[in-house]
């Protein structure tokens, strides 16, 4: 062969091995606490920037915003805690209208988390009015419902709210309250020979076997809603007392859906929009996935999930997490908001809960020990 031809050949090659080179060294140092530093504050300041026309304080943006506040935890970054700040400011500290909806209450958890700091009243204050009516007050989801909490993404928007409040007020009233509306909300919803959480009631079989059913003839359960049940049953139990007597319940609830999704993660890492009946959606779903290496990150930090079985699933999940940003810091592949979860996205299709679960699995593979 000419020096020439070998010239050729080494020029046409250079891009292939420069990119496996960099692949590799991202995968190799993708667990590294730069790493992980870097692409917080990289995905951090996409979202940031870019709005996606809703309050700032709806449900959307309050799961963006507590994986901002652990973004902030991670790194101590000062920018990020004056953007939550300012943010709190902005929208005086208020919850979403509805007092009696679940998703009006996500924001809180920001907003809780920073009164810890600053121990300033008036950054709970609303939020403790709002919480108010909705123990005394009728409200429109009972009402048409029959109970409070009556769609599984839920119980993470409302009940580490309550538990927080129990926490940092030393009043386990809320407690009490969070177990009365979380167990309707499990009655109902989560299927125990699957261990798994329908959407809501539309999504249930009935006793003679008749519901909605994927192509495959499962039933359908989404990856993004059991997501969201297990990241909030993480931000239960981080806050709640070890000596309560109903702890028991979450952790066997949490560790029960941990190991059923662990035999549902798909090759790449990564979960699909339905559990059951994953090749029905060729793309990884980003925003379940999120929560869900949030989860079984935060089981392994807490020995509560066995290191050896659930690391690799972990670290999977991160490596396929980390193939649905963009060179901005934009996580694709998320499921857009809706009632069903047959409607099309793609690499493009962004939210800002995803980004909050991105977020949120970074800091908890921050703490994993090496």
């Amino acid at each position: 062969m000419t020096y020439f031809k070998k010239i050729v050949i080494l020029v046409f090659l250079f891009p292939i091995l420069l990119h496996s080179t960099i692949v590799s060294a991202q995968e190799i140092d993708m667990f590294g606490p730069k790493y992980i530093k870097e692409i917080l504050l990289k995905v951090s300041n996409w979202q940031l920037t870019h709005s996606n026309n809703k309050q700032e304080n709806d449900w959307t943006n309050g799961a963006f915003y507590t994986g901002l506040f652990a973004t902030y935890q991670t790194t101590k970054s000062p920018i990020v805690l004056d953007s939550l700040l300012a943010m709190g400011e902005r929208k005086k500290w208020l919850p979403g209208k509805r007092f009696d909806n679940a998703d009006d209450y996500a924001i809180s958890q920001t907003y809780i988390d920073l009164y810890r700091i600053k121990k300033e009243l008036r950054m709970i204050q609303p939020t403790l009015d709002s919480l108010q009516k909705m123990k005394t007050q009728p409200g429109k989801a009972f009402e048409n419902h029959g109970l409070t909490w009556w769609w599984c993404d839920a119980l993470y928007m409302a009940p580490p709210v309550l538990v927080k409040l129990a926490k940092t007020l030393k009043d386990r009233s809320y407690l009490v309250l969070n177990d009365t509306l979380y167990h309707q909300t499990y009655q109902l919803l989560y299927n125990k020979e699957e261990h798994l959480f329908a959407r809501d009631a539309r999504y249930l079989w009935n006793e003679k076997g008749e519901g909605q059913r994927e192509a495959n003839g499962k039933r359908l359960f989404w990856t993004r809603g059991n997501g969201w049940v297990l990241g909030g049953l993480v931000r239960v139990l981080q806050e709640m007392p070890k000596d309560y007597a109903n702890r028991n319940f979450y952790v066997q609830l949490y560790t029960e859906m941990c190991q059923r999704i662990l035999l549902l993660q798909q090759p790449d890492g990564l979960w699909r929009t339905s559990m059951l009946d994953p090749d029905a959606y060729p793309g990884g779903e980003g925003s379940g996935t999120g929560f869900n290496c949030y989860a079984l990150a935060w089981g392994v930090n807490n020995k509560l999930l066995d290191r050896k079985l659930f690391l690799p699933a972990v670290k999977k999940a991160w490596i396929g997490l980390n193939t649905l940003l963009t060179p901005e810091g934009k996580l694709g592949w998320v499921q857009p908001i809706g009632g069903t979860s047959k409607r099309n996205f793609n690499a493009e299709s962004w939210e800002a809960y995803g980004s909050g679960a991105f977020l949120l699995a970074g800091s908890e593979l921050f703490k994993l020990k090496k």
